[in-house]
């Protein structure tokens, strides 16, 4: 029998989060009726949360909320190549034809509409048996994926990435998986780095450790100019600081590459004169569309080479998601936050 109403969550700005009863939605004949049942917390609605602004694409008296894994509750007749009761992931990008929603597509809320429903396109098919606490990882897979393709990674290479966060981890796991040998995750939460070593990262915590010296020791010694670099090719910014340029300097050898991921909020300064004489690549962070990628990061999960359950460390209900937004907000207490329904 089908609910007369659903749990919403609706952003109300900073600090204010109301959870509201909303009409359960009709299905049509080319559409879907879905089931959230985990969604992740992105930076983004960490950041709407704090301060707002339109570059969170998280809008007020709006649901939010993007990173869900769903469950398929009904079908049109017109829909062909899913059954009920198949999980999914929602193409955000696609499946609401528009970009408002990207950020903004209601996995915080019980259920969705999903409408003119393409499978491979609207929904991507999650296989059932993955653990939810790693399926519900596949959306930040798909940005650290991106980040990681466009540094062009090659069996043997060594790579640094900068924030242990969640997308510094789906980096570095990426990383991995495409042939890096040695992947270094550099912060300053222990805990997050503690699960960096857990899934088998060299690691070096900034507030205690001297990173040359580490990266050295974990590399070796190229040329480069002015002086001697560290012997890793490729470099990840997942966090968006000036200070991770200036580690990038230190380190990067001659054709050394930086995929900036991390979304820097002011201009930052860097020796030019480096950049030409050490050809450094520095690139932006990344392209392709989801479902494109969505194949490589399925056999990523499937092939169980990493313990990706352990990156979620806390759950809440939708009733307690302010609370969520504000653990998920401290680095030293949490990982990935996520809402179960």
């Amino acid at each position: 029998m089908k609910p007369e109403t659903y749990k919403a969550a609706i952003f109300r700005g900073p600090g204010k989060v109301d959870v509201v009863d909303l009409p359960y939605p009709e299905c049509g004949d080319d559409e879907a009726i879905v089931r959230n049942l985990l969604t992740g917390i992105c930076g983004s609605d960490i950041f709407a949360f704090q301060k707002h602004g339109p570059e969170s694409r998280i809008w007020i008296d709006e649901e939010f909320g993007h990173e869900g894994i769903a469950e398929v509750i009904e079908l049109g007749k017109d829909v062909e190549g899913l059954s009920v009761g198949d999980r999914v992931f929602v193409n955000t990008d696609k499946a609401f034809r528009d970009m408002r929603k990207v950020s903004a597509a209601g996995a915080f809320s019980n259920y969705l509409r999903i409408p003119q429903c393409e499978v491979g396109y609207s929904l991507l098919p999650i296989d059932n048996d993955l653990p939810l606490r790693a399926a519900v990882l596949f959306e930040p897979f798909v940005i650290g994926t991106r980040g990681v393709k466009v540094l062009e990674p090659r069996p043997g290479d060594n790579a640094v990435v900068f924030g242990a966060g969640i997308i510094g981890m789906t980096s570095a796991i990426m990383l991995k998986w495409f042939g890096c040998e040695r992947v270094m995750v550099v912060d300053l939460s222990e805990l997050r780095l503690e699960n960096a070593r857990r899934l088998g990262f060299l690691t070096c915590n900034l507030s205690s450790e001297d990173l040359k010296q580490k990266a050295f020791a974990a590399f070796g010694k190229n040329p480069g100019y002015p002086a001697e670099k560290c012997g890793a090719r490729l470099y990840v910014d997942a966090v968006g600081v000036p200070s991770v340029l200036e580690n990038f300097a230190m380190l990067a050898p001659r054709n050394g590459s930086i995929s900036l991921v991390g979304v820097h909020k002011q201009p930052v300064s860097l020796d030019l004169t480096q950049v030409a004489f050490n050809n450094w690549h520095i690139h932006g962070c990344g392209d392709g569309a989801t479902e494109a990628l969505w194949p490589e990061i399925l056999e990523m999960m499937r092939s169980g080479r990493f313990d990706l359950p352990s990156l979620v460390t806390h759950e809440f209900n939708v009733e307690r998601i302010e609370e969520a937004l504000e653990q998920a907000s401290r680095p030293d207490e949490a990982q990935k936050v996520c809402i179960s329904f």
